[in-house]
């Protein structure tokens, strides 16, 4: 049975006083100390707060991990630096969606299940857009993919307003493409996002959406504060991460977990 470990948001920070380093070397410790193998970690991006080498030379080393780890960007991230001092590849160049450093997306593919974290950070720009080089790559991996086999999608940006308005201004836009694509592949189980700082579920595409919360804080929901009397996060809550676990119908269930720190 497939369980599959969901972090986000860990927005490392050098200068921060040891806020997000912390945060993230407890949870980072807790996944590793499981008495379980997981079938995989993902990191659904703004891994780095400034994008600079020391932030991501830092989460590389925190994020080391004993379980399958994928990453993806997200809007705090840069592609050619997330690529050299993350994942220890060439900064390489492209041409989507202008001249500059090509989508970061990554696949993992088992017998039991198959996941692609996509790109949807636009560089420059804190909303989110799937680039047709990664609708693409998408496509070709869902076709490759036998159908019987539980597909889960995951990405940064949410595709479909949650009912935060500091959120749901930066979403990810032109979603259609992408629910037009999976309408096609009857194997996507589920999308998986983070961005917005608190766990959420709701649906798209007629699939469940589920999102993970944050690590280094969060978010204050809009009836939990006036609008000009209070920041939009929470930095003291314990962070937190959700636990994704197919069954043998291929039905997915969602646990999100607090915790502790120290």
């Amino acid at each position: 049975m497939p369980v599959i470990a969901h972090v986000s948001d860990i927005h490392i920070d050098t200068d921060d006083g040891g806020h997000s380093v912390d945060r993230t070397r407890a949870v980072m410790t807790y996944l590793n100390d499981l008495p379980y193998d997981l079938d995989a970690v993902i990191v659904s991006g703004d891994i780095a707060d400034h994008a600079t080498p020391a932030e991501y030379a830092a989460a590389r080393e925190l994020l080391a991990s004993r379980h399958p780890l994928l990453t993806c960007p997200g809007n705090h991230d840069e592609r050619a630096a997330f690529r050299e001092h993350l994942l220890g590849e060439p900064p390489e160049q492209g041409t989507e969606p202008g001249p500059g450093p090509s989508p970061v997306n990554q696949s993992y593919v088992t017998d039991r299940f198959a996941l692609a974290l996509c790109d949807t950070s636009v560089p420059g720009e804190h909303h989110g857009h799937l680039a047709d080089e990664t609708l693409a790559w998408l496509s070709g991996l869902l076709t490759e993919t036998p159908p019987d086999r539980p597909f889960l999608i995951a990405f940064h940006h949410p595709p479909v307003p949650l009912h935060t308005p500091y959120v749901d201004a930066i979403r990810q836009r032109d979603e259609h493409r992408l629910a037009e694509l999976t309408a096609r592949h009857p194997q996507v189980t589920a999308f998986l996002a983070g961005h917005a700082h608190t766990p959420a579920a709701t649906t798209f595409a007629n699939r469940p959406l589920l999102v993970a919360p944050g690590v280094v804080s969060t978010l204050r929901l809009p009836w939990e504060h006036q609008d000009d009397a209070s920041h939009h996060v929470h930095r003291d809550l314990p962070p937190a991460v959700a636990f994704h676990v197919l069954d043998e119908e291929a039905r997915l269930t969602t646990h999100f977990r607090p915790v502790p720190l120290g």
